[in-house]
């Protein structure tokens, strides 16, 4: 059961709230694209999103047809079958099979948290991307209280607890979280040292969906949403900026 409409009337008028993360997130990477562009989606998965029942939001996550060519990659073979990218190149270790300065944008959305080396992810995207590429990023928070009980249960009843809180999301898409880069800290510890000088980070809360469970949770859901400081919001939200040259 869904209590959307009830904490967030305006939904009725649409379908999402006016403080969907999706819609907040990528109505901003749309704002970064152009016709010619080159974008990487880093964990582009199998196109889960094109299920999404609110078109306008489900249009602004298609990148495919607004930019020159979307390259999407994966650790899991099927999202070779993703029909929103034009090519796909498998995560096989650190280093990505992709040349030097040949991207202009990329996405890595619900991914961080999941990588056991994230200076890695860091490392290569500066690497990939041309002078004034723009990497986008979107990740849970480690200090939020869902991926603190995220922690406390172990990955291999994941798929099943999120099974119980997320009825549409599907066992193969759900993957072991280490969080090991989730804090705004973090990020930017890793952004700098990794030659993004221009960089903004934020943490920002969306509605509980999680909490759809419950009525009850979902209030508190709500109420932690408008008074939590940035610190403990749900999400960090990250968009740097390779220089232009390195003098």
């Amino acid at each position: 059961m869904s209590y959307e409409g009830e904490f967030y009337p305006e939904s009725r008028f649409g379908g999402y709230t006016h403080i969907d993360g999706t819609v907040a997130f990528y109505s901003r990477v749309n704002a970064l694209l152009s016709p010619s562009s080159v974008v990487l989606d880093v964990g582009c998965g199998r196109g889960r999103y094109l299920e999404d029942p609110v078109p306008f939001r489900r249009d602004l996550r298609i990148l495919k047809g607004k930019a020159g060519r979307v390259i999407g990659m994966d650790v899991d073979p099927a999202a070779r079958e993703n029909p929103c990218i034009d090519a796909f190149i498998p995560i096989l270790g650190e280093t990505w099979s992709l040349a030097d300065g040949s991207i202009d944008l990329i996405v890595c959305d619900n991914v961080l948290e999941h990588l056991a080396e994230p200076a890695a992810l860091f490392r290569e995207a500066n690497r990939v991307l041309r002078p004034g590429g723009v990497l986008c990023l979107r990740t849970p928070n480690a200090w939020n209280y869902i991926a603190v009980l995220a922690r406390l249960i172990p990955n291999r009843f994941h798929a099943r607890v999120t099974a119980r809180v997320q009825a549409a999301r599907q066992a193969q898409d759900v993957f072991p979280t280490l969080y090991r880069c989730n804090t705004l800290k973090r990020i930017a510890r890793q952004l700098k040292a990794h030659g993004f000088k221009e960089h903004v980070l934020y943490g920002y809360e969306a509605e509980p969906s999680y909490l759809s469970f419950n009525r009850f949770a979902y209030w508190l859901g709500v109420l932690h949403q408008k008074v939590a400081p940035g610190i403990f919001k749900a999400t960090l939200v990250g968009f740097a900026r390779k220089p232009q040259s390195h003098t």
